[in-house]
């Protein structure tokens, strides 16, 4: 695991939820630099890396970045994955002058309501061959 955490950050998201399906699509075309790595809670990878930050993922509230030691969630990790993206994304940051504690209830109560909203897929995504790399 520690090597993996060396090649950058990995996005750990619920690939049975469409809404976060759909967002590591977007990801995953918009990263030209291929600076993202994305792990789906329901594997062993990003279900390890939930446990490690004290995340239950079997009822995660949030997506979560991990970067070596540190680890970013909530509405900081979505400006983040945002700001990773570059230019036009990155744009969307400017969201982090508004107070975690304004943003934070928002992405909560969305992410708690994900499947009632977006829906929830029959089985996990699966990315197609030529990001096959990128997903742990």
């Amino acid at each position: 695991m520690k090597q993996d955490d060396q090649a950058g950050p990995i996005i750990v998201f619920d690939a049975e939820c469409i809404l976060c399906s759909a967002n590591a699509q977007f990801v995953l075309r918009h990263d030209h630099a291929r600076r993202f790595r994305l792990a789906s809670m329901q594997k062993a990878t990003g279900a390890a890396l939930y446990r490690r930050f004290g995340i239950d993922p079997a009822n995660p509230e949030s997506l979560i970045i991990v970067d070596g030691d540190a680890v970013l969630k909530d509405s900081d990790a979505v400006l983040a994955i945002y700001a990773g993206l570059g230019w036009p994304w990155k744009t969307i940051a400017v969201l982090r002058f508004i107070p975690r504690f304004l943003r934070d209830p928002a992405y909560r109560w969305l992410a708690r309501n994900r499947y009632r909203f977006f829906g929830r897929r029959e089985t996990c995504w699966v990315p197609s061959p030529g990001d096959a790399d990128r997903v742990l």
